[in-house]
Order: C-alpha cells, then sequence, then structure tokens
C-alpha cells in the first residue's frame, strides 16, 4: 500500500500520508511552520468544528448546501466533537496570524472524511472543502468566533467548577476553625487577633469576587465575528447568515451568542479577551496569595511559624528524611507567574490589530487556553491535595498569641497610646510577658490587665 496520496489545492500537488484525513494545506503548513512544540489547542479544533457544523445546517436552510452534504457534514463533526480524530489535527501554534492553516485544517478534513462515507455509500455527491465546509466564511471571522467559543466553554466547563470546589472547601474550613483565635500579622509583623475563620473567610471572599468578574467579563465573548467574512463586509455570505449562525451555535452550546454588531471591530480587535484575561490575572494574584498564606503558615514544622498542618504528599527532599515540602503552593505559585507572563503576551498580540485585521489570533488563544487550563488543574490539585487537609496546630497558634506584644493594643483605650508602647517596648526590651512589663511600670494593674487583655474579646 502507499503511503501518500496526492492532494492539490492553487499552489500544485502535495504528499500527504495515506492514513491522514488532511489535505494539500494542511501539510503545507506542517512544512513551512515547524516551529516549537506547542500545538494549537484542541479547544479551538473543537471550537471550529462546532462553526463548520451549525454553518452547514444554516447554509442548508438558506438553500445554499444540499441535503445530503449537510447530514453528511454534520455526521463528521460529531465525530470529531467526540474526539475520534484528535490526531487529524498536528497545526503547530506558529501559523499563520490569522489561523488560517488551522481553519483548512478542520475544512480538509472534514472534507474529507465526509467524501470517504459518500463513497462507501455509493454516492457520488463530493463535499469541497472550501466551497461546502467553509461557505459563507473566511478564516477571518471563523477563527476569532472560535477563539470566544472555545474560551466561554472552558472557563464554564473547567475554571468556574474549580473555583467553586476550593470556595466550598475553605467555607467548611472557615466554620470548623471559627473559635480558634490566633494572631494577625501585617508588614510581616505581629498584630491584632482574629480568629483563624476570619482569617479563612478573606481567602473565600478573594475567589467570590474572582468567579464574580471571570462572570462578568466572559458575556462579552458572547459577541461573535461570524459573519464578517474577509473584512468584515460579509462578502459572499447571506445577510442572515451571522444572525442564524449564532442562533444555531447557541442551539448547540447551550449558550447565548450573538453575531457582533460590529464585524469591522470582531475581526481586528481582541480587546474582550484582553479583559477576560485580565479577570484571569486577577484570580492568579488571588490565588498567590492564598498559596503563600498556607505555605508560610505551615513552614517549618519547627523552625517557622507552624501554626497550620499540610497533608504529606510525598517525600520533601532527596537528601533530608522525613522532610514535607509544600509542594501544592509552589505549583499553584508557579501557575500563577505563568499566567501573568500570558497576561503580557496577549495584551501585546491584541494591540497588533493592523487595519481590518489582527494577525496574532494563534498567540492569544494558546496563551488563553493555557491559562484557563492551568488555572483549572492547580486550583483543583491545590483543593484536593492540600486545601482539603489543612490542620491546625492549637499549641502553636495559643503560644503565639500569648507571647504576641500587640496584645497591648487592648490597653489604648484605658491609658492611651503612648503609655501601651512603653509597656510593649519594656516587654520586648526584657523578654517578658506584656502583663509583667504593664506592672513593672504601675500603668496598670495585674487585675486590670486581665479584665482588659482578652484575645478572644479582640476579634
Amino acid at each position: 500500500m502507499d503511503r501518500f496520496r496526492i492532494e492539490k489545492d492553487t499552489l500544485g500537488e502535495v504528499q500527504v500520508p495515506t492514513d491522514k484525513f488532511w489535505g494539500a494545506q494542511t501539510q503545507r503548513s506542517l512544512k513551512n511552520f515547524d516551529i516549537g512544540t506547542e500545538k494549537m489547542p484542541i479547544e479551538v479544533v473543537y471550537a471550529l468544528t462546532l462553526i463548520k457544523k451549525a454553518a452547514a445546517v444554516v447554509n442548508h436552510q438558506l438553500g445554499k448546501l444540499a441535503e445530503l452534504k449537510m447530514r453528511t457534514v454534520v455526521s463528521v463533526c460529531d465525530d470529531i466533537l467526540s474526539g475520534k480524530y484528535n490526531d487529524q489535527f498536528p497545526l503547530a501554534v506558529w501559523q499563520t496570524g490569522s489561523g488560517t492553516q488551522t481553519n483548512m485544517n478542520v475544512n480538509e478534513v472534514i472534507a474529507n472524511r465526509a467524501n470517504d462515507l459518500l463513497n462507501r455509500a455509493g454516492s457520488k455527491e463530493r463535499v469541497h472543502p472550501n466551497d461546502d465546509v467553509n461557505m459563507s466564511q473566511s478564516s477571518n471571522d471563523t477563527f476569532p468566533t472560535a477563539m470566544h467559543i472555545a474560551i466561554y466553554r472552558k472557563i464554564k466547563v473547567n475554571l468556574l467548577p474549580a473555583i467553586n470546589e476550593l470556595k466550598v472547601t475553605f467555607l467548611n474550613k472557615e466554620k470548623l476553625f471559627t473559635k480558634i483565635v490566633k494572631i494577625g500579622r501585617t508588614h510581616l509583623q505581629d498584630a491584632t487577633p482574629l480568629t483563624l475563620g476570619q482569617e479563612i473567610s478573606g481567602w473565600r471572599a478573594m475567589l467570590d469576587k474572582d468567579e464574580t468578574m471571570v462572570l462578568e467579563s466572559i458575556k462579552y465573548l458572547s459577541s461573535l465575528a461570524i459573519g464578517g467574512t474577509a473584512v468584515g463586509t460579509g462578502i459572499n455570505a447571506h445577510p442572515e447568515f451571522g444572525d442564524k449562525m449564532a442562533e444555531q451555535l447557541s442551539t448547540l452550546t447551550g449558550y447565548s451568542f450573538q453575531s457582533s454588531i460590529n464585524k469591522f471591530h470582531a475581526l481586528t480587535s481582541h480587546d474582550e479577551i484582553v479583559f477576560v484575561h485580565g479577570a484571569l490575572k486577577a484570580l492568579a494574584a488571588d490565588l498567590m496569595k492564598i498559596a503563600n498564606d498556607v505555605r508560610w503558615l505551615a513552614s517549618g514544622p519547627r523552625s517557622g511559624i507552624g501554626e497550620l498542618i499540610i497533608p504529606a504528599n510525598e517525600p520533601g527532599s532527596s537528601i533530608m528524611p522525613g522532610k514535607v515540602n509544600p509542594t501544592q503552593s509552589e505549583a499553584l505559585t508557579m501557575v500563577a507567574c505563568q499566567v501573568f507572563g500570558n497576561d503580557a503576551t496577549i495584551g501585546f498580540a491584541a494591540s497588533q490589530g493592523n487595519f481590518e485585521l489582527n494577525v496574532f489570533k494563534p498567540v492569544i488563544i494558546f496563551n488563553a487556553i493555557q491559562s484557563i487550563s492551568l488555572l483549572s488543574d492547580s486550583i483543583r490539585s491545590f483543593n484536593e491535595k492540600c486545601a482539603s487537609g489543612i490542620e491546625v496546630n492549637e499549641e502553636v497558634i495559643t503560644r503565639h498569641v500569648e507571647r504576641s506584644l500587640m496584645l497591648v493594643t487592648a490597653l489604648n483605650p484605658h491609658i492611651g497610646y503612648e503609655k501601651a508602647a512603653a509597656i510593649a517596648k519594656l516587654a520586648y526590651k526584657e523578654n517578658s510577658t506584656l502583663k509583667e512589663a504593664a506592672v513593672k511600670t504601675g500603668f496598670v494593674s495585674a487585675t486590670q490587665f486581665d479584665e482588659w487583655v482578652k484575645p478572644e474579646k479582640m476579634v
């Protein structure tokens, strides 16, 4: 059996492996863009496939595509969406900035597989990748449409559930530790007390706000470029194509999409994705803070803060036996750093909308999908392998509270700031307790100190 078959495009003949459904343009892209190891995310391929499925139905409704072709294309699209042909989409992210090669990769795979099915059924009908699968479309409007769909679905299906799971964990810990009084810290220095439940409530509230901001931002992704074709004018597409496509895609996905009211904006600007990723960056910033708090509070266990006990998931050292490291916090903070970098890339790439088209689309969607994937996975991992197993070292927490100089703040209303400060300084200088220093100064009696300085009433 021959290992290659001959495919043709407008530039001539190309050898394509016989076990692949792609055609000449995909093969040329493989040869011309042998750059890096980063491949176009499968989420983009699936979003493009949804577009092709919807387009087949809409073009048939508009009297432009025969029923047999429509049904065959829809069948192939369903197979692709089931994951059956993931190996047929091998192209690099580093390709044409409009994503044309990936759009044609999808068109060619659908057309060739459709023709295979038609041939097996004894039909003489043939599906063309451009004339039929790409009918009424351009890469310039399908690819940005796919970008919006892919990000929207990825956030809904993966990220938001992960955030919610961690929120639930923190809410449970917040309730469990509501009566554990600990010393607060500001500027990395001792501050007045709070409960551990209150501290964790801050983490939970961060995630609440981040979730709200992400949900607010993705509303802007519901506006789709489809129907704009080459430069936004809608050339070669039916006037109703964009609106009908939005309706069909809403039906297929279960999400509400609309055709953009200004396709010239939709093709050349990706401000919506910049906005969405800004919310993801805010989430990453809060996750960085939460993960850092957890690993600092669990530091030690004997020479650090040591107030929290985290799960021991694996040996922490190749040389030091018994060492346990905050590995989930480390993984989560590294993801946050990657998201910060992705945000810079997306912002710069989105600024390059020259004239009627932004041609940095593949790097924008690659970084956006990577951020969502990494955040989703790392949040879930941190929740399951760290946060849910957090325990408290009450002995250490109590010792830290009892030794804190900032309990002196409770004396301010009774003896004034300056006298209270003198007590704190004396206790620090002589390494004594606050009570001992207070009595020694004569500003406060032992009975008054016990009455006024109660950590549980300072929260």
